[in-house]
Protein backbone atom coordinates (compact mmCIF):
# COMPACT_ATOMS: atom_id res chain seq x y z
CA UNK A 1 0.00 0.00 0.00
CA UNK A 2 1.23 3.77 -0.45
CA UNK A 3 0.66 6.35 1.87
CA UNK A 4 0.20 9.91 0.97
CA UNK A 5 -0.14 12.68 3.38
CA UNK A 6 -1.83 15.53 2.37
CA UNK A 7 -1.09 18.29 4.70
CA UNK A 8 -2.94 21.46 4.76
CA UNK A 9 0.04 23.16 7.00
CA UNK A 10 0.30 24.17 10.59
CA UNK A 11 -2.36 26.05 12.49
CA UNK A 12 -2.86 27.36 16.21
CA UNK A 13 -6.04 26.82 17.91
CA UNK A 14 -7.45 27.53 21.22
CA UNK A 15 -10.53 28.07 23.27
CA UNK A 16 -12.25 29.57 20.02
CA UNK A 17 -12.07 26.92 18.00
CA UNK A 18 -10.63 28.85 15.34
CA UNK A 19 -7.39 27.59 13.12
CA UNK A 20 -5.41 29.92 12.51
CA UNK A 21 -2.52 29.36 10.19
CA UNK A 22 1.46 29.54 12.05
CA UNK A 23 4.85 29.79 10.21
CA UNK A 24 7.34 28.77 12.96
CA UNK A 25 9.24 31.14 10.62
CA UNK A 26 7.68 34.25 11.23
CA UNK A 27 5.08 33.39 14.08
CA UNK A 28 5.59 32.39 18.06
CA UNK A 29 3.57 30.75 20.13
CA UNK A 30 3.88 33.23 22.70
CA UNK A 31 1.99 35.51 20.26
CA UNK A 32 -0.67 33.39 20.27
CA UNK A 33 -3.85 33.05 22.89
CA UNK A 34 -2.90 31.35 26.27
CA UNK A 35 -3.45 27.68 26.03
CA UNK A 36 -3.32 27.33 22.21
CA UNK A 37 -2.73 23.84 20.65
CA UNK A 38 -0.26 23.50 17.55
CA UNK A 39 -1.18 20.83 15.17
CA UNK A 40 -0.59 20.10 11.44
CA UNK A 41 -3.77 19.12 9.69
CA UNK A 42 -3.00 16.26 7.33
CA UNK A 43 -5.42 13.79 5.93
CA UNK A 44 -3.93 10.79 3.76
CA UNK A 45 -4.34 9.30 0.71
CA UNK A 46 -4.19 5.43 1.08
CA UNK A 47 -3.58 3.82 -2.26
CA UNK A 48 -4.51 -0.27 -2.37
CA UNK A 49 -4.96 -2.67 -4.98
CA UNK A 50 -8.70 -2.41 -5.25
CA UNK A 51 -8.97 1.42 -4.07
CA UNK A 52 -7.53 5.16 -3.27
CA UNK A 53 -8.94 5.90 -0.33
CA UNK A 54 -9.32 9.33 1.31
CA UNK A 55 -8.90 9.35 5.33
CA UNK A 56 -10.91 12.68 6.63
CA UNK A 57 -10.80 15.50 4.19
CA UNK A 58 -9.48 18.47 6.25
CA UNK A 59 -10.36 21.78 6.22
CA UNK A 60 -12.26 23.15 3.12
CA UNK A 61 -9.60 25.89 2.47
CA UNK A 62 -9.55 27.46 -0.53
CA UNK A 63 -6.56 28.90 -2.59
CA UNK A 64 -7.23 30.75 -5.40
CA UNK A 65 -10.65 29.40 -5.74
CA UNK A 66 -9.95 25.90 -5.89
CA UNK A 67 -10.03 23.13 -2.68
CA UNK A 68 -6.62 23.19 -0.98
CA UNK A 69 -7.16 18.92 -0.52
CA UNK A 70 -8.22 19.03 -4.45
CA UNK A 71 -5.03 20.98 -5.20
CA UNK A 72 -3.02 18.35 -3.02
CA UNK A 73 -4.58 15.05 -4.68
CA UNK A 74 -3.44 16.78 -7.96
CA UNK A 75 0.14 17.86 -6.68
CA UNK A 76 0.62 13.69 -6.24
CA UNK A 77 -0.95 12.67 -9.64
CA UNK A 78 -4.61 11.86 -8.53
CA UNK A 79 -7.79 13.80 -9.99
CA UNK A 80 -10.75 14.16 -7.15
CA UNK A 81 -12.63 11.92 -9.29
CA UNK A 82 -10.60 9.27 -8.56
CA UNK A 83 -10.86 8.86 -5.17
CA UNK A 84 -13.01 5.54 -4.54
CA UNK A 85 -13.70 5.54 -1.10
CA UNK A 86 -13.66 8.79 1.75
CA UNK A 87 -13.26 7.19 5.68
CA UNK A 88 -14.56 9.81 8.01
CA UNK A 89 -13.07 9.29 11.54
CA UNK A 90 -15.36 12.27 12.72
CA UNK A 91 -16.92 15.27 11.76
CA UNK A 92 -15.10 17.97 13.43
CA UNK A 93 -14.79 21.15 10.96
CA UNK A 94 -10.81 20.49 10.50
CA UNK A 95 -11.75 16.64 9.34
CA UNK A 96 -14.71 16.88 7.79
CA UNK A 97 -14.74 20.73 6.02
CA UNK A 98 -13.38 19.57 2.60
CA UNK A 99 -16.33 16.96 2.48
CA UNK A 100 -17.88 19.49 0.16
CA UNK A 101 -17.92 23.11 -1.45
CA UNK A 102 -20.09 25.07 -3.21
CA UNK A 103 -20.18 24.60 -7.00
CA UNK A 104 -20.24 27.78 -9.80
CA UNK A 105 -24.05 27.63 -9.29
CA UNK A 106 -23.51 27.77 -5.47
CA UNK A 107 -24.96 24.74 -4.93
CA UNK A 108 -22.73 22.69 -2.08
CA UNK A 109 -21.98 18.87 -3.56
CA UNK A 110 -19.00 16.57 -2.32
CA UNK A 111 -15.83 16.71 -3.04
CA UNK A 112 -15.09 13.33 -4.42
CA UNK A 113 -17.93 12.51 -6.56
CA UNK A 114 -16.93 9.05 -7.25
CA UNK A 115 -16.38 8.01 -4.04
CA UNK A 116 -18.54 5.77 -1.21
CA UNK A 117 -18.12 8.37 1.72
CA UNK A 118 -18.43 6.32 5.50
CA UNK A 119 -19.75 7.83 7.91
CA UNK A 120 -20.75 6.64 11.43
CA UNK A 121 -24.43 7.62 11.74
CA UNK A 122 -24.68 8.39 15.53
CA UNK A 123 -21.97 11.17 14.53
CA UNK A 124 -23.91 12.75 12.10
CA UNK A 125 -27.20 13.10 14.06
CA UNK A 126 -24.80 14.59 17.15
CA UNK A 127 -23.00 17.08 14.79
CA UNK A 128 -26.06 18.15 13.38
CA UNK A 129 -27.70 18.62 16.99
CA UNK A 130 -24.62 20.00 18.27
CA UNK A 131 -23.54 22.51 15.63
CA UNK A 132 -21.13 25.20 16.17
CA UNK A 133 -17.99 25.94 16.56
CA UNK A 134 -16.94 22.40 16.65
CA UNK A 135 -19.32 21.29 13.35
CA UNK A 136 -20.47 23.40 10.42
CA UNK A 137 -23.61 22.08 10.31
CA UNK A 138 -24.44 23.84 6.93
CA UNK A 139 -21.93 21.73 5.75
CA UNK A 140 -22.76 18.37 7.00
CA UNK A 141 -26.01 18.54 5.10
CA UNK A 142 -24.95 17.55 2.13
CA UNK A 143 -24.27 13.84 3.72
CA UNK A 144 -28.08 13.35 4.50
CA UNK A 145 -30.27 11.04 2.57
CA UNK A 146 -26.52 10.93 0.00
CA UNK A 147 -26.72 8.08 -2.39
CA UNK A 148 -22.65 8.26 -2.07
CA UNK A 149 -22.76 8.35 1.51
CA UNK A 150 -22.81 4.71 3.68
CA UNK A 151 -24.16 4.82 7.49
CA UNK A 152 -22.34 3.19 9.32
CA UNK A 153 -24.20 1.64 12.85
CA UNK A 154 -20.69 1.12 15.27
CA UNK A 155 -18.18 -1.67 14.76
CA UNK A 156 -17.73 -3.67 11.04
CA UNK A 157 -15.30 -4.11 8.23
CA UNK A 158 -15.68 -2.73 4.45
CA UNK A 159 -15.10 -4.59 1.65
CA UNK A 160 -12.99 -7.13 3.74
CA UNK A 161 -10.48 -5.70 4.26
CA UNK A 162 -11.37 -2.35 6.09
CA UNK A 163 -12.17 -2.63 9.81
CA UNK A 164 -13.74 0.11 11.58
CA UNK A 165 -14.50 0.63 15.52
CA UNK A 166 -16.68 3.04 17.29
CA UNK A 167 -14.24 4.10 20.13
CA UNK A 168 -15.98 7.23 21.10
CA UNK A 169 -13.21 9.07 23.81
CA UNK A 170 -12.54 12.10 21.50
CA UNK A 171 -16.06 12.88 20.73
CA UNK A 172 -18.95 10.92 21.38
CA UNK A 173 -19.25 8.57 18.15
CA UNK A 174 -15.33 9.47 17.06
CA UNK A 175 -14.37 5.68 14.81
CA UNK A 176 -10.67 4.58 13.91
CA UNK A 177 -9.58 2.54 10.85
CA UNK A 178 -7.44 -0.50 9.96
CA UNK A 179 -6.36 -1.03 6.75
CA UNK A 180 -4.91 -4.57 6.04
CA UNK A 181 -3.59 -5.93 2.18
CA UNK A 182 -0.65 -8.12 1.83
CA UNK A 183 -0.08 -8.52 5.89
CA UNK A 184 0.41 -5.10 6.26
CA UNK A 185 -1.45 -2.66 8.22
CA UNK A 186 -2.30 0.70 8.71
CA UNK A 187 -4.13 2.59 11.14
CA UNK A 188 -5.56 5.74 11.51
CA UNK A 189 -6.68 6.46 15.27
CA UNK A 190 -8.21 10.55 14.42
CA UNK A 191 -8.18 12.47 17.47
CA UNK A 192 -8.28 9.90 19.82
CA UNK A 193 -4.31 9.02 18.39
CA UNK A 194 -3.28 12.28 16.62
CA UNK A 195 0.32 12.80 17.37
CA UNK A 196 3.44 10.40 18.07
CA UNK A 197 4.69 11.93 21.75
CA UNK A 198 0.74 11.05 22.82
CA UNK A 199 1.66 7.31 22.36
CA UNK A 200 4.51 7.59 24.62
CA UNK A 201 2.99 9.27 27.14
CA UNK A 202 0.18 8.91 29.55
CA UNK A 203 -1.89 12.12 29.86
CA UNK A 204 -5.62 13.18 30.00
CA UNK A 205 -6.41 16.12 27.33
CA UNK A 206 -9.21 18.41 28.75
CA UNK A 207 -9.98 18.90 25.18
CA UNK A 208 -11.42 15.16 24.81
CA UNK A 209 -15.00 14.16 25.64
CA UNK A 210 -13.44 11.08 27.56
CA UNK A 211 -9.43 11.95 28.04
CA UNK A 212 -8.57 8.54 30.42
CA UNK A 213 -10.16 6.18 27.39
CA UNK A 214 -8.09 8.10 25.57
CA UNK A 215 -4.98 7.45 27.38
CA UNK A 216 -6.03 3.86 27.83
CA UNK A 217 -6.57 3.11 23.85
CA UNK A 218 -3.73 5.00 23.12
CA UNK A 219 -1.97 2.32 25.65
CA UNK A 220 -3.34 -0.51 24.23
CA UNK A 221 -2.99 0.17 20.55
CA UNK A 222 0.96 1.48 20.97
CA UNK A 223 1.54 -2.23 22.20
CA UNK A 224 -0.76 -4.27 19.47
CA UNK A 225 0.63 -2.04 17.00
CA UNK A 226 4.31 -2.62 18.05
CA UNK A 227 4.06 -6.51 18.09
CA UNK A 228 1.52 -6.64 14.63
CA UNK A 229 4.21 -4.04 13.23
CA UNK A 230 1.33 -1.53 12.59
CA UNK A 231 1.78 1.88 10.46
CA UNK A 232 0.67 4.55 12.34
CA UNK A 233 -1.11 8.00 10.65
CA UNK A 234 -0.86 11.02 13.20
CA UNK A 235 -3.48 13.87 12.02
CA UNK A 236 -2.02 16.32 14.14
CA UNK A 237 1.59 15.91 14.81
CA UNK A 238 3.76 18.63 12.77
CA UNK A 239 7.24 16.30 12.51
CA UNK A 240 5.67 13.03 12.21
CA UNK A 241 2.60 11.99 9.86
CA UNK A 242 3.56 8.49 9.09
CA UNK A 243 5.20 6.42 12.14
CA UNK A 244 6.18 2.68 11.62
CA UNK A 245 7.45 -0.11 14.14
CA UNK A 246 10.24 -2.43 12.82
Amino acid sequence: MKIIPLSEGAFTVDKTKAFVPFDAAVNEMKERPAGSLLVEVNPYVIITSADIILIDTGLGFKINGELQIHQNLKANGIGPSEVTKVLMSHLHKDHASGIGYNDLLENFQLSFPAATYYVQQAELDYAIETGFPSFVTDQLQVLLNNPQVKMLQGDGMIDGYIKHQLTGAHSPHHQVFWIEENGEIIFFGGDVAPQLQQMRNRFIAKYDFDGRKCMELRKEWWSLGEKEKWTFLFYHDIKTPVWKFG
